[in-house]
């Protein structure tokens, strides 16, 4: 998500990779105080790099989760995922806020430790290429693009992210994004309310219009609540859905710069080349490094509210330079897999570093959606 001041001058929030750091999760917020992820089924998707057989990395994963939770206990660890070594052996990634040299061991169990230095939180500063994804479109609009919950308004900040994607269920058309971009206000607090069902969303978000929804496109209404609040709430995704209105979105959805994509999805595998199209750095491109990430991802209970944290596991981890894949406002972006034509899905991103970024499966999103892509 993105926090936008209540002027245009871009401060931008930050994505970063934690478990004991905080990790603001891909929403876009502006501020102005002057004018008031299922890892039992991971195992038969890794392929790609890590050669091994499936009951090698099954045995692999179960060695990583067995010893996760003492890797989060040491200071200074902020995650934990499954890769593959030089030799393209299954191997432990260790996710880390600065470098830990011999604080960790070399192996576990037979399995290469790398270190993977995701670094402390960074601010970051909006990028963007030839084709605008903040821009008020002409409806029906196109998704990849900004936008966000109308009331997303608190403590001097208001908060935006990425349109994602065009699912369906039960027969209607759903915009998908992040639970922390259509519901990401839990609270009663800075504004007196909480994100509900039937909230307007509007596109281009609140932060690309000065913080006001006025001479918005209004596309869709809020239709799930929060997968994120109590963080000790059973989902594994961060995901939210807005029913379009008739009109404002094209049916086919097409996504900026990439275009219609596959009804059907693939499942990720360790140097998979993916892309994405968001709302901050539009269409860009990498490669998924990590698989079965257990990560814990810091968020506000509001628009730059109080924070708190969730733990996701089975999670997808790219591998990004400089947040050149994902960055502050691209939450909510389908991630899909870097071909021409009708890409499949793959994950749905919401957090990141300024070395790697994370995505939920999206089996495990439409599985908890209960819905399907809209695709060729």
């Amino acid at each position: 998500m993105k926090r936008s001041p209540f002027r245009l001058l871009p401060s931008l929030a930050v994505l970063a990779l934690a478990a004991l750091i905080a990790l603001v999760a891909g929403c876009s917020k502006k501020s102005s105080l002057v004018t008031a992820p299922d890892a039992s089924t991971q195992g038969a998707t890794m392929m790609g790099l890590i050669k091994a057989s499936p009951f090698e990395l099954n045995r692999a994963m179960q060695v990583q989760e067995a010893h996760t939770p003492a890797f989060l206990r040491m200071s200074g660890v902020v995650g934990t995922a499954l890769t593959a070594g030089a030799d393209g052996k299954p191997a432990i990634m260790v996710l880390t806020e600065s470098a830990m040299g011999t604080r960790l061991p070399q192996t576990i169990d037979g399995y290469a430790v790398i270190e993977n230095v995701t670094g402390k939180i960074h601010a970051y500063r909006t990028t963007g290429g030839g084709t605008s994804h903040t821009a008020k479109q002409t409806p029906p609009i196109q998704l990849g693009t900004s936008g966000g919950n109308v009331n997303d308004i608190a403590n001097g900040f208001c908060c935006s992210g990425t349109l994602g994607a065009l699912i369906t269920k039960g027969g209607a058309q759903y915009i998908l994004s992040n639970s922390h971009v259509f519901a990401g206000d839990v609270v009663s607090g800075g504004n007196g309310r909480v994100a509900q069902i039937g909230d307007d969303v509007n596109q281009p978000g609140l932060v690309d219009n000065n913080c006001s929804s006025s001479n918005t496109n209004v596309v869709a209404d809020v239709s799930s609540l929060s997968t994120l609040y109590p963080p000790t709430s059973t989902p594994n995704v961060d995901c939210s859905i807005a029913q379009v209105r008739s009109g404002m979105v094209a049916t086919n959805g097409s996504i900026l710069e990439v275009g219609t994509i596959s009804a059907s999805t693939v499942a990720a595998f360790v140097g998979q080349a993916v892309k994405k199209s968001g709302r901050t750095t539009g269409l860009t491109r990498g490669s998924i490094s990590a698989l079965n990430a257990t990560i814990s991802v810091g968020y506000e209970d509001e628009c730059s509210g109080n924070s708190f944290t969730k733990t996701f596991t089975g999670q997808i981890v790219i591998s990004q330079h400089h947040s050149a894949f994902l960055n502050s406002g691209d939450s909510g972006s389908l991630m899909v897999e870097d071909v021409a034509t009708n890409p499949r899905a793959v994950g749905l991103l919401y957090a990141g570093s300024s070395t790697s970024a994370v995505a939920n499966p999206i089996g495990d999103v439409l599985s908890h959606l209960g819905a399907t892509m809209v695709g060729q």
